[in-house]
């Protein structure tokens, strides 16, 4: 940059463009879009000049280094001549100049009041400053013609400086919904599993900071096998607190396998895989309704302004009382909602989807003064999933034995250990159930392992010998346990009892995880029924079933003394 700049570049661009990076959400969206803009064009150099003013601005630095951007410092700016500065946030303080500033909206319009950093008033957010309206020099990025009315009511000079763009995000969750089955997948929830996808935004009146405890009751409630829950919250709440916090304050949830998703683009993977949003007054709540989701509002803050289309979800959606039975909820709005339930609101948010990207392209190569390259249709894509770490280590199982049409059938229930069954008002085993702890081996907690009825080892055993000899090994230390069981390679466990028996248990359909046979053998033990040689049926909850075959093994360990 700057005046002898073109002596030691490799590419002789002819407009430079200015990224205003401020705070991670502003900072993230410019970088989800910007690519696709400006694609193949070697004419435009970009460059990101950070500013350290908002309160923020943690995690930016390290954002554009990870997306090996070329950084400059703020005060870098004043002495340079950029053509364009584009920035997704609406308060930074561009210096002195002619050239033209974009302002790209890191939410969905003009939606909430947060706090203001120049005065202890509240201010719209994504509205920019009157002092920059007043330069001429701003042009505001619109997803709605309403979002021009309500913002000029507010900021009358604003006027003629609004382009009515559409929502370029929108369009990119929307061509995505085709491979929702194929996020789900790599964030490992299964074809039978239903994923409940927690939104929250920042700030005191949103759902996490109301009820930070929400996401360990709603796990303690929700059965592990049937269920798998992700977390999706607000940039600032990363960037004001930090992952540590974060983690901490999370821990039983994380436990439990609560998926905390990155605050940076693995969000929108999430959302189009979600097969029901619980969320608040935030932008992605929003754009879960505009995708056809079931929506549950955790909460709704009074910061939320009134009628803007968030507003209109707050009167359209049902609300989830926290208090009450949480999975009767959940699976009532699956049950009950119409994909085009919130088809009014979305079209009160996003105008004439599909376009923003060619808008968005069209608006820029203005401002730089350039003729848009000749390229094919932009097509807004999203990166694949990348899962979240969400390891279960030890269950609290419920299991229950029915004899239909001839056969055993075995009903069992998990639900992580790590938040308490009390958490969801029970904890006890009941007449015609049966209740125990198992564990894995890799849990951490000595105390959940010393008090466990079923250890478990998921980690294949090469060979049956390995198998028999970490048996006997593990219920030699714990001597409180009923009973070992193996992951084997070939597929399949083996169940070691306490009494020296060895069960053989294959499984029909998916991986040779133990801890479901092991539920199965266990019941058996506790119910007096046959272990050799018979077929069970294993109904997982209410999802699926699969057959189990269960055979003793005629000889044990040999006696290695002899």
């Amino acid at each position: 940059m700057g005046h002898d700049a073109q002596r030691w570049s490799t590419f002789h661009g002819e407009k430079t463009l200015v990224v205003a990076a401020r705070t991670v959400t502003s900072t993230v969206r410019v970088l989800e879009l910007l690519p696709a803009l400006v694609r193949g064009d070697s004419r435009v150099t970009v460059v990101f000049a950070y500013d350290p003013t908002s309160a923020f601005n943690d995690g930016v630095l390290q954002l554009l280094r990870d997306a090996g951007c070329r950084i400059m410092s703020w005060s870098q700016l004043a002495g340079i001549t950029p053509d364009l500065i584009i920035s997704a946030s609406e308060n930074v303080d561009v210096p002195d100049g002619d050239c033209p500033v974009l302002v790209l909206p890191h939410g969905v319009g003009f939606q909430k009041l947060v706090p203001d950093s120049r005065t202890p008033d509240t201010r719209l957010s994504g509205a920019v400053p009157d002092s920059l309206l007043g330069t001429g020099r701003a042009w505001l990025a619109l997803s709605h013609p309403d979002q021009r009315e309500q913002l000029l009511a507010s900021h009358p000079k604003a006027a003629g400086r609004t382009l009515l763009v559409g929502d370029p995000v929108f369009d990119q969750l929307f061509n995505s919904l085709p491979r929702a089955r194929s996020y789900k997948e790599a964030l490992g929830v299964a074809a039978d599993q239903r994923l409940v996808v927690i939104s929250s935004t920042w700030g005191p009146t949103s759902l996490i900071g109301r009820d930070p405890g929400f996401p360990a009751r709603l796990l303690a409630e929700l059965p592990y096998d049937e269920y798998r829950v992700a977390a999706i919250l607000h940039p600032n709440v990363w960037s004001g607190h930090g992952s540590w916090q974060i983690r901490t304050t999370e821990a039983a949830a994380l436990e439990a396998g609560l998926m905390l998703v990155p605050p940076v683009h693995a969000w929108q993977p999430a959302l189009v895989a979600a097969d029901v949003v619980i969320g608040d007054h935030g932008s992605v709540t929003l754009y879960g309704s505009a995708l056809g989701k079931p929506v549950l509002l955790g909460t709704f803050g009074h910061d939320a302004v009134p009628g803007t289309a968030v507003a209109r979800l707050a009167h359209a959606a049902p609300r989830l009382d926290r208090r009450a039975h949480l999975r009767a909820q959940i699976d009532s709005a699956v049950r009950e909602h119409a994909p085009a339930r919130y088809a009014e609101i979305a079209a009160r948010a996003f105008a004439e989807p599909g376009q923003a990207l060619v808008r968005l392209r069209a608006v820029v190569y203005e401002l730089l003064k350039l003729t848009e390259p000749e390229s094919g249709p932009l097509r807004p894509t999203l990166a694949p999933a990348d899962p979240p770490v969400a390891t279960v280590t030890s269950w609290m199982v419920e299991t229950s034995t029915a004899s239909e049409e001839g056969r055993c059938v075995v009903t069992v229930r998990r639900h992580a250990a790590a938040v308490p069954l009390s958490l969801s008002g029970d904890s006890r085993e009941v007449p015609g159930t049966f209740l125990h702890l198992a564990c894995d081996e890799e849990e951490r907690d000595q105390h959940l392992t010393e008090s466990a009825s079923v250890l478990l080892r998921h980690r294949p055993a090469p060979i049956t010998v390995t198998a028999l000899r970490w048996i006997q090994d593990t219920l030699d230390r714990f001597p409180g346990s009923f009973l070992a069981a193996t992951a084997l390679d070939g597929g399949g466990c083996l169940v070691g009892l306490r009494d020296g028996r060895i069960v053989e248990a294959t499984v029909t359909g998916r991986a040779n995880a133990p801890g479901l046979p092991a539920a199965v053998v266990y019941t058996c033990l506790r119910a007096e029924l046959p272990l050799d040689d018979v077929f069970v049926t294993l109904r997982i909850g209410g999802v699926r079933e699969e057959d189990v075959s269960l055979r003793l093994r005629p000889s044990p360990l040999p006696d290695p003394s002899r």
